[in-house]
């Protein structure tokens, strides 16, 4: 089994989800690719991060929309 690409420790980022061996936060990837930036930037701006560790990022946030929960949006949010 491989090593887990997205991990959460309460000492790094106050356990936010992060890339392993990084501190950049799946919110902040997606955050970053929602408001328009490319896999591209995202990488330029972090060096430590890879594509690999961009894309266990979209699939985690993916995974935890799954869950059986539902999350109303307001017509402000869109």
């Amino acid at each position: 089994m491989s090593e887990a690409m997205i991990v959460s420790d309460p000492k790094v980022m106050m356990g936010k989800p992060v890339v392993a061996g990084t501190r950049v936060t799946v919110d902040l990837i997606l955050e970053k690719l929602g408001s328009g930036e490319s896999i591209e930037a995202v990488l330029e701006s972090h060096p430590r991060l890879t594509r690999e560790g961009v894309l266990a990022a979209l699939r985690f946030a993916a995974q935890a929309l799954r869950a059986e929960v539902v999350y109303p949006v307001s017509a402000k949010s869109a």
